[in-house]
């Protein structure tokens, strides 16, 4: 079939969710979210293969560099000094060549990690095969034995009856509990069951709010070393009279760990001021403004004037993470109405688009985190206190406010701030890796059908909530994070999965890609080195505006 014939069968199967105008190409860039498919991805268990990292250049003499700087990336010492050196005019080549070994070493300790696994399953193999083996001696010697005392049960049954793990983690443990079939039927289940015990276990599926391993997102695994250093130096600086929030940056750029993470992000966001004695009051004053602007404005949601902003509204909030049972609770659904329509009526030039509703998310589950120890997938918001729960909605619509206004051209008419953004992705993209920008161009593929989610919505849709709070650790600690920093890492992240996107033969295949790409397991670590990619992109390029054009 053409290219033609592929692209209008996409995108006839998509009509409903394309509306034709440029102020609604977000609807047309993302299809309602499919719970059915994203609860197969769980299901599945898949986990991607590994970036492929850049060719490393020779050795150069940057190994004081690198030792400042390698900790961006949570693989050093000392990360004290990052965003001072990342401020200085560095060499490109050496800043470059910084970010490519520490992306080497990755690599390197994957290939490793895979290594041992796979020692480790050919060790299992023979071991299970060897158990195996003896299982079926044993059974045929008590096959002979019953024979010869008048049993006539067959060996399939009998094998039944041994404590065998299935993939559902049943165990059968009599012949009672044995499926009852055939003969046939019987025989397949036992070599099927022989191929289960040659096989790794199946591992568990990951929260998509937080893993037990992230230890920066959420859960109380116990801490390392170098973890409880990290969280010390955070004290210390938030102890102080005046937090210094240069400092405060250069220490949250490669992670925030959970316990102070909800101070970290209302100092970093600018809701709360450096001076430790200010907090308190103005915590006071801004959560009495916002529940005042409750009480003046959220009865008018009925207003005719204002129906299709709370209609649309009412609309998105269930769609929000909707895998996630937290967000599915009446009284969270209730906040999130509120918070979003309140702003909406305060900025009047863009109103409420959609997308803004996912922006919420990260700020409300960190600030839960302010009030509970454990994890937040499941919790119950109603068990907080009164005050409690308004305190969370509270902070959570001032920091997004703070968020939104570094990027409201992204949501005024026609979306021009995004529109920018997604051509000059498309530009760097063209320079930094060709060959992914022709593939696009051979099939047809424009950008604005893919990145325009990415830019909407920050990566939200693409990554699980627990690696987007990760990732905005250090959009929160970079100078324009949000708004500047967001473009490298989306070229970053195009550019991890070249491998499947030149495999891709079609303008259908692609899309398809484009709009499910297998995130579902990426935890800290995945996040650090995308954004290693981007602090590499973003040396080479952000300074130099030619470099990226033709």
């Amino acid at each position: 079939m053409s290219n033609d014939g592929n692209k209008k069968q996409f995108w006839k199967r998509n009509a409903a969710k394309v509306p034709g105008s440029i102020q609604h190409v977000y609807g047309a860039q993302h299809p309602p979210f499919d719970p059915l498919l994203h609860a197969n991805l769980i299901k599945a268990g898949n986990k991607p293969p590994p970036a492929t990292p850049g060719k490393p250049k020779k050795a150069t003499t940057f190994q004081e560099f690198e030792s400042i700087t390698s900790d961006a990336w949570d693989v050093g010492d000392d990360d004290d000094e990052l965003l001072a050196m990342a401020a200085q005019n560095l060499n490109i080549e050496v800043v470059m060549e910084t970010a490519n070994k520490v992306i080497e070493n990755h690599s390197k300790q994957q290939e490793r990690q895979r290594q041992d696994d796979t020692t480790e399953l050919e060790q299992r193999e023979e071991d299970t095969q060897e158990e195996v083996a003896e299982d079926e001696e044993e059974d045929e010697e008590d096959e002979e034995d019953r024979v010869g005392e008048g049993d006539v049960t067959s060996p399939e049954v009998s094998f039944a009856s041994q404590s065998s793990p299935y993939a559902d983690g049943r165990l059968v443990k009599s012949q009672s509990e044995a499926p009852i079939g055939s003969p046939k039927d019987a025989a397949g289940e036992h070599a099927a069951l022989h191929r289960q015990r040659s096989l790794p276990h199946r591992p568990p599926v990951i929260p998509l709010v937080a893993r037990m391993a992230d230890q920066n997102t959420s859960g109380t695994p116990a801490m390392t070393e170098r973890e409880a250093s990290r969280l010390d130096k955070f004290k210390q600086l938030l102890a102080g009279p005046n937090t210094d929030l240069e400092e405060l940056r250069k220490l949250s750029w490669s992670g925030i760990p959970r316990q102070v993470r909800p101070i970290t992000w209302k100092l970093l966001s600018g809701y709360l001021p450096a001076n430790a004695e200010r907090r308190e009051s103005v915590l006071q004053r801004k959560r009495q403004e916002y529940f005042g602007f409750i009480q003046q404005y959220y009865d008018s949601r009925n207003d005719e004037h204002h129906q299709d902003t709370y209609r649309q509204i009412h609309i998105d909030i269930p769609r929000t993470n909707p895998l996630i049972p937290l967000f599915q609770q009446a009284s969270v659904q209730e906040i999130f109405e509120r918070i979003l329509f309140i702003w909406a009526i305060r900025h009047p030039a863009s109103g409420y688009v959609q997308g803004i509703n996912d922006l919420v998310t990260p700020f409300f589950v960190v600030y839960v985190f302010e009030y509970i120890e454990e994890e937040v997938e499941n919790f119950d918001v109603s068990s907080l206190q009164e005050e409690a729960l308004r305190n969370i909605e509270a902070d959570s619509f001032w920091c997004m406010s703070k968020l939104l206004d570094g990027i409201q051209d992204n949501y005024t008419f026609a979306q021009p701030g995004i529109q920018r953004k997604v051509k000059a992705l498309e530009e760097l993209v063209s320079r930094i890796d060709e060959s992914v920008h022709r593939h696009m161009q051979q099939y047809e593929v424009e950008y604005l059908q893919f990145a325009f989610r990415w830019m909407n919505n920050l990566l939200m849709r693409e990554l699980p909530l627990r690696c987007t709070i990760r990732l905005w650790d250090t959009y929160q600690a970079e100078p324009e994070g949000f708004s500047h920093f967001h473009l490298y890492v989306c070229a970053a992240f195009l550019v991890r999965w070249r491998k499947e996107i030149l495999e891709e033969r079609d303008f259908q295949g692609l899309m398809i890609l484009l709009q499910n790409l297998p995130t579902m397991h990426w935890g800290n670590e995945e996040v650090s080195v995308l954004l290693a990619e981007a602090y590499r992109l973003k040396f080479a390029f952000a300074d130099a505006p030619n470099h990226y054009k033709r």
